[in-house]
């Protein structure tokens, strides 16, 4: 609500200045143009997204994922200990880290709130998030990403030679970022105890 209460006085403050500077062809202009790349921008994303949707669907139907998450058995169990006595959790959230791990957001996030929901339920608590949901928060919102496969369709859909150039400094800042939010995590909940 509070933000749509925002972007409406963004809005009417804006219309009220292009009127007061004789500028609303040049408002109506930008409106109409950022509206049209902003289509361009969702359709060119949308096929790259669903490339790798399919590509994390095939892996989980090939039982990569089943792999993968005994792969990261003792990362996933340290911070879940809730995933060690149940495999079928631990498949869900290496599902989640994994289409993390790929760059994609939006696929990540149906995988994120299934396990999210099964962690809650295991914990019993009801109001709160546990400890480990808000491990799993804090992994999906700085996860490291090893191909950005979204930031790489943006790149490419606004004309970069080599969208994948970006790679180095991708990889330093996601590592960085979630080993500052996972030890920040592990921190904030031995003093909230």
């Amino acid at each position: 609500m509070a933000m749509s209460v925002l972007l409406a006085v963004f809005m009417l403050c804006a219309v009220i200045f292009s009127i007061f500077h004789g500028t609303t062809a040049e408002m109506s202009a930008g409106l109409l143009g950022g509206a049209k790349d902003a289509v361009s921008l969702v359709l060119s994303m949308a096929g790259v997204v669903c490339l790798w949707c399919g590509v994390v669907e095939v892996m989980r139907r090939a039982g990569l994922m089943e792999k993968l998450a005994d792969v990261l058995r003792l990362p996933i169990g340290a911070l879940f200990p809730e995933s060690k006595k149940d495999a079928s959790l631990r498949g869900d959230i290496a599902a989640s880290v994994s289409a993390n791990l790929l760059g994609l957001g939006n696929a990540a996030t149906p995988l994120s709130i299934r396990a999210a929901a099964r962690l809650h339920d295991i914990s019993g608590r009801t109001g709160e998030a546990s400890d480990s949901v808000c491990a799993l928060i804090i992994l999906g919102s700085c996860s490291i990403q090893i191909i950005p496969a979204t930031i790489a369709a943006a790149r490419a859909s606004q004309g970069a030679a080599s969208p994948f150039d970006i790679l180095p400094a991708v990889w330093i800042a996601t590592v960085a970022g979630c080993a500052s939010g996972i030890v920040s995590g592990q921190l904030l909940k031995r003093v909230w105890k």
